[in-house]
């Protein structure tokens, strides 16, 4: 898109995106402990049962970081583009909890603990956690981003971040298929929320392909 927004507008945004951001963020560690004593279920997994359980949190730390450091550098001059991935990981956090509270399982059998100190930021003793399940935020994060990317040759390299880290996951054992499989549709639903945000906030209408 080539239209010039308002600045003011523009910051406006920017402005109710953090303060929704915020209480969610400080939140987070208290909603952790009431899923770790919430009794969840446990679910037949053919896939899980024949993968080798497998130590893969350096790998995948890095890939994962180190896709989203160049993805927000590369989007930062693509101003409400940004907004809007801004406010669509926003709403990514609240249906991933919402989707916990809903549907509370137990961690697969053979689980390797998944060291990512980002994460652990919000977990209670910011210690590896265990129900943090469906879905795969990991995976839901870099489809969003894929999503949301402007470039040719970035995309399909998100997307195969995407599969890798999904995969990888699941070679730990620390999700279910099912939490693989739902997250590209979790990150969907935020992508189309934040949509309509944007429209509100800025009045632009966005998509994966581009932005002012």
């Amino acid at each position: 898109m080539s239209a010039v927004y308002p600045a003011r507008r523009l910051r406006l945004a920017w402005l109710f995106t953090l303060l929704a951001a915020l209480p969610i963020v400080l939140w987070m560690p208290a909603f952790f402990q009431f899923i770790a004593a919430k009794p969840g279920i446990s679910l037949p997994d053919p896939l899980l049962d024949v993968l080798p359980s497998r130590d893969l949190s350096t790998p995948l730390f890095v890939l994962l970081y180190g896709a989203i450091a160049m993805f927000v550098i590369g989007l930062v001059r693509h101003r409400v583009l940004f907004l809007r991935t801004a406010q669509a990981y926003v709403f990514l956090l609240l249906l991933r909890m919402i989707s916990m509270a809903v549907f509370t399982l137990e961690p697969p059998q053979g689980m390797v603990e998944l060291h990512d100190p980002v994460s652990a930021l919000v977990y209670p003793n910011k210690m590896p956690f265990s129900k943090d399940l469906f879905f795969s935020g990991h995976t839901a994060t870099l489809f969003l981003f894929y999503l949301a990317a402007p470039w040719r040759i970035g995309k399909p390299l998100l997307l195969l971040a995407t599969v890798i880290v999904g995969c990888a996951v699941l070679v730990q054992h620390v999700h279910w298929t099912i939490d693989v499989l739902a997250a590209p549709f979790g990150a969907y639903a935020a992508w189309w929320l934040s949509g309509h945000a944007t429209r509100w906030g800025v009045g632009a209408a966005t998509s994966g392909n581009g932005a002012a």
